[in-house]
């Protein structure tokens, strides 16, 4: 073997004998398929052998990889408990998160400076996703927004959610106190993924003769209340998670009656490695902080 040859590439190549999947042990690595892919057959050049049969659908070891494997993991586990007992700086950790943007300009952004103060050797990553039709990277864990518990998946319940009338202060004293019917004189804002949520609160609350003038439909949350603030029309603003926009006066409640809903915001667990204690410590402050409503209510120290 050239000693050339990076440690990356044996590592690499110790997980995909391990989960015989090169898109699994991108996911482990934090790498790109391909770049595993790349990093593999650098190996199998230097070495100047096939390690892995690979098929359409799954690679299996050959029997040169599987030699090499038994005989090269025991040395990277040898080398790696010695880098950890010379090493005299505590490593610096990594885990990542997914969740709406919503969520994490409302509520999770403005609470991670208790995150960085209580772990600050352990680096967060942060993803967002604008709509539930949109795939998220993978990530440890991840927040969502469901209709009913994720299955086949480690899940924790955070919250409900339901939807309140609002407009900016201004619009609120043209409309304040004249009944529904002043919703059949302004637009009507909602997010596109709830298309018939005016119509169902104006059932849930009995005004059954409801004929908006114009519903404006947009793509994210954010967006539905920033266009309400701005005095487009009145929106169905999602609570408790949308309580800042109440508090600082930036919107206005124009009915109190709101929607339940059936959508429930849950923490899901991707990743369930036992050597990485990080990512249940993640988990335990999520869940402290943001598995209530009175929780989510409070705002960030």
């Amino acid at each position: 073997m050239s000693l050339q040859t990076p440690l990356r590439g044996l590592r690499c190549f110790c997980v995909a004998a391990e989960c015989l999947s090169f898109k699994e042990t991108a996911k482990q690595l934090y790498l790109t398929p391909s770049a595993v892919s790349h990093q593999i057959k650098q190996l199998e050049d230097n070495l100047n052998l096939s390690l892995f049969e690979r098929k359409t659908r799954a690679i299996e070891l050959t029997e040169s990889g599987k030699q090499f494997y038994h005989a090269i993991k025991p040395l990277l586990e040898q080398l790696s408990q010695t880098i950890n007992q010379f090493s005299q700086v505590e490593r610096t950790k990594e885990v990542s998160i997914s969740m709406p943007e919503f969520f994490a300009s409302e509520l999770f952004v403005p609470r991670l400076r208790g995150w960085s103060e209580q772990y600050p050797n352990i680096n967060l990553t942060l993803e967002t996703v604008k709509s539930r039709r949109d795939s998220p990277k993978y990530t440890d864990v991840s927040v969502v927004l469901s209709g009913k518990k994720p299955q086949d998946v480690l899940s924790y319940d955070l919250f409900p959610i339901s939807y309140i009338p609002a407009c900016n202060p201004s619009l609120f004293q043209k409309l304040h106190g004249k009944g529904y019917r002043v919703l059949e004189k302004t637009p009507l804002i909602l997010h596109q993924a709830r298309p018939t949520a005016w119509h169902q609160w104006a059932e849930r609350v009995g005004y059954h003769q409801f004929q908006p003038k114009q519903i404006i439909q947009l793509d994210s949350m954010f967006s539905v209340a920033r266009a309400a603030q701005q005095g487009l029309g009145v929106a169905l603003i999602p609570m408790p998670i949308s309580h800042a926009w109440f508090s600082s006066g930036a919107l206005v409640k124009l009915f109190e009656q709101d929607l339940l809903s059936r959508d429930r915001y849950y923490l899901v667990q991707h990743n369930e490695d036992p050597e990485r204690p990080e990512i249940k410590l993640l988990i335990d402050w999520v869940l402290q902080s943001f598995n209530t409503p009175e929780v989510a209510l409070q705002p960030a120290s």
